[in-house]
């Protein structure tokens, strides 16, 4: 029968050819497309295609704008909308200082937007849900950096979130606390929280299960992330979390309500203001563009949104104990010097105690120009990143009860984000490159980065969907065991060592126990 079949298609090709067309065209309509289409709890919304696997929303407002008497306040609810939403373009910049790649033009206060980019095909997939919350020191930046289509294509649902940055993210000031039961400031990392909120609620429409959120951030992203560790406002949020170049441990970086609504006052007299009326009446760039000198650009230990300082948190094992990933880069520093003189490596190390500065110039020479130039980069990484890290790790480790993964990204590229000058490994902020696929067009002449990107990307999605980075045809990588060769390193390829740096980084732990015992004592008289 099937003989007889083809013996009369042979002898009318015409027929042949529609049948095949008619044929393919079934093959293709009956393809699940992308979800491109869904509802919200505000109202319909629409994406757009990305090639045919992908469906991207880039711009979602999961909060009302944060302008008018709403400046200075926690996130309110978004306004629903009539008809649909077309979420085809990415939201403008938070009000931030211009650079070369952003203008005045391009912000506005009403940023509080996420983006959504899903493979789902229908709302019931119930893919794990990985969200990305972007670095650039609590004052700039943007979520719209990368959408995270190489990770979806792996199987998650990415959300890249934006909040409130400057002093209309950090500013606290007694005015403002006592509109708010005795708290302000940490708008941002509220934003933060208010979006995971939103995906709590909304995620499924994507076809993504709230059950299975995994944060991840970079920099001042990886920071709020740590943050929502230990925060009991967003306990239950999220199963994971993935931190790239940021920790929130350090004693010098803590900054308690009282001193930081001192620095409110200091702003809000730089302006010649006198209230804080006065202040939500000005334009955005008066309080955040270039030139404006706000002091206080950082999270604050508010007894509300961060009850104490995250590592007495971390001692005590209050925080939310979920499985971790935490990488920091070999040269981290590459972004902060180019060269460095007799004068300048003097002069950072004059502002420690006698004691300190000479163990540490022991461990970071100085004798020639570019040991002078690799010291301050390296010593640069180990206090910023490689000391956060390994602090985070070691206390996870003893008080907590999920695993915990130690990594460290040591791959050298001429391509770089924004490192200058000769570099001896990955810069920061070069982790985004990798995980973005941004060598996935030119692998013939970046072939071991491609490589380190394509292990980091799996590593990180099979994370966020098993909580374990561990799957077929990738390196083991065991929960991280101080001593022991645990810690991930990603160069050529993906091999495990012992902790990185660590006779130096012993060396700032015992400064930060110096610093932190300085603070206890001082807090101690306070109280008596």
């Amino acid at each position: 029968m099937q003989h007889k079949w083809n013996e009369k298609l042979a002898d009318k090709p015409m027929k042949k050819t529609i049948i095949t067309t008619l044929l393919a065209l079934v093959c293709v309509t009956g393809q699940a497309q992308p979800l491109l289409k869904t509802h919200v709890e505000t109202g319909d919304v629409e994406g757009t295609p990305d090639g045919t696997d992908l469906a991207v929303y880039k711009a979602i407002p999961y909060a009302a704008p944060p302008v008018g008497e709403l400046r200075w306040k926690a996130p309110q609810p978004a306004k629903p909308w009539k008809g649909v939403l077309k979420a085809e373009d990415v939201a403008k910049w938070p009000p931030q200082p211009e650079k070369s790649y952003v203008k005045y033009d391009m912000m506005s206060e009403d940023c509080l937007y996420l983006s959504v980019t899903t493979p789902a095909k229908t709302v019931n997939d119930a893919l794990p849900v990985m969200v990305f919350i972007h670095g650039g020191g609590f004052a700039t930046e943007h979520y719209g950096g990368d959408l995270w289509q190489s990770l979806a294509r792996r199987g998650v649902v990415a959300v890249s979130i934006e909040y409130r940055a400057g002093s209309l993210g950090f500013l606290a000031h007694a005015d403002l606390a006592k509109e708010s039961d005795g708290h302000s400031g940490n708008y941002g990392i509220l934003d933060q929280i208010f979006a995971l909120q939103w995906v709590q609620r909304n995620i499924r429409n994507f076809g993504g299960d709230p059950t299975k959120v995994t944060i991840f951030g970079e920099s001042a992203g990886a920071m709020s992330c740590h943050i929502l560790c230990a925060s009991p406002l967003a306990k239950g949020l999220f199963r994971a979390c993935i931190s790239q170049s940021g920790a929130f441990l350090s004693p010098t970086s803590v900054i308690n309500q009282e001193l930081a609504q001192m620095i409110g006052q200091m702003f809000m007299s730089q302006l010649k203001k006198n209230s804080i009326a006065e202040m939500r009446q000005m334009d955005a760039k008066e309080l955040t563009g270039n030139g404006v000198n706000f002091q206080g650009c950082v999270p604050i230990v508010d007894s509300y949104v961060i009850p104490e300082p995250i590592y007495d948190l971390y001692q005590k094992g209050s925080y939310n104990d979920v499985p971790v990933l935490i990488m920091h880069n070999s040269d981290e520093g590459a972004v902060e010097y180019d060269k460095v003189s007799a004068e300048q490596y003097e002069q950072f190390f004059r502002q420690l105690p006698d004691q300190w500065a000479d163990s540490a110039k022991a461990l970071y020479p100085g004798t020639t120009d570019e040991e002078r130039l690799f010291s301050l980069r390296d010593l640069t990484r180990d206090v910023g990143f490689g000391w956060p890290a390994y602090a985070w790790t070691t206390l996870q480790s003893k008080t907590g009860k999920s695993p915990v993964y130690s990594a460290y990204l040591a791959q050298k590229s001429d391509t770089t984000v924004y490192a200058q000058g000769n570099r001896r490994g990955a810069a920061h902020a070069d982790d985004m490159m990798y995980l973005k696929g941004a060598f996935d067009d030119n692998a013939a002449k970046y072939p071991q980065e491609k490589k380190v990107g394509d292990l980091m990307q799996q590593y990180w999605v099979n994370f966020a969907k098993t909580m374990n980075p561990n799957g077929e045809g990738l390196p083991y990588w065991p929960v991280f065991e101080e001593g022991k060769a645990t810690v991930m390193q990603f160069n050529n390829g993906a091999t495990l060592i012992k902790t990185p740096n660590l006779q130096r980084i012993k060396l700032i732990d015992g400064f930060m126990q110096y610093v932190r015992s300085l603070r206890i004592a001082t807090d101690g008289q306070k109280t008596h």
